[in-house]
């Protein structure tokens, strides 16, 4: 197993600020990426939410198996938390899902206001989760255009900032934050497959021929028909055979499995061998 670690300083002030400004809002979206809802999950947030309500989104669901989403809505619903799942480019039906769902969680606060005769006031909510796991296009969404810069990579948004949703709805954008370290080796390894860490610090050779082994035990025989390789190819043969059949040679006509790997990671990304979830609900 290759450990994997990624917490630079600016992801411990952001720490700080959502600290301070989770005192202003009334409820938390939560961001993971649905392709690994385990691994996407930033366990410094439970600590930090407490009691108040929360909306897990299962981002990038385009890109993921929609079974393994399902099951893992329900999965998360059976612990108590409220989950959803949708394409985030575009969608305008899930822009006003989430809306809704939202003031679902927060109706006994308003309710409350009203009862003491208060108007209600926009509620307040935090969006929030680690780097390029879909947050900014989820704002985007949300706001109906284009507010927050998105990219396909880790670190793009580094301040927090309201955006408006509707007339009921504020939602405060904040910067992708990790945690220090780690639960487990694997967690590392999902989240710089699928692009939330820097990979200036990565091996990726040693990430593809992780992930290769995981696809292969949950869906047998993709890679070796996408691949042309032969039943029972092991991880480093199909990294070898990804540099064969995609013509990546070094001198000598050896393929070259640093290029394959990035390749192959870069693909994986892209859902170019089709829908895939790396973990599934137990």
């Amino acid at each position: 197993m290759v450990a994997v670690q990624w917490y630079p300083g600016h992801m411990e002030k952001a720490r700080r600020d959502m600290q301070d400004a989770l005192k202003q809002v009334d409820m938390v979206i939560e961001i993971r990426d649905a392709r690994i809802p385990n691994a996407s999950r930033n366990p410094m947030l439970d600590k930090m939410i407490g009691d108040k309500p929360r909306l897990i989104v299962l981002s990038k669901s385009d890109l993921a198996d929609d079974a393994a989403s399902e099951a893992w809505v329900k999965a998360l619903s059976k612990e108590g938390q409220k989950a959803v799942y949708g394409d985030l480019v575009g969608q305008k039906r899930n822009r006003q899902m989430i809306i809704n769902e939202c003031l679902e969680l927060t109706k006994k606060k308003r309710d409350r206001m009203i009862a003491r005769g208060i108007r209600p006031r926009a509620m307040r909510a935090m969006a929030c989760g680690i780097p390029n796991v879909g947050k900014s296009t989820l704002i985007n969404l949300i706001a109906s255009r284009t507010r927050a810069k998105t990219a396909d990579k880790p670190g793009v948004t580094r301040s927090l900032s309201w955006i408006h949703a509707s007339d009921q709805l504020d939602i405060l954008d904040t910067p992708g934050v990790l945690w220090p370290k780690f639960d487990d080796e694997r967690t590392g390894v999902l989240l710089a497959a699928l692009g939330s860490i820097n990979e200036d610090i990565l091996n990726t050779t040693e990430i593809a021929v992780y992930v290769i082994k995981d696809i292969q035990e949950l869906y047998p025989g993709l890679l070796e028909a996408v691949f042309e390789a032969p039943e029972g190819t092991d991880e480093y043969a199909m990294l070898e055979q990804i540099a064969r059949q995609r013509h990546l040679v070094k001198a000598g006509d050896e393929p070259d499995i640093e290029r394959a790997a990035d390749v192959f990671l870069h693909e994986l990304r892209k859902a170019k061998y089709g829908k895939l979830t790396l973990e599934m609900p137990e």
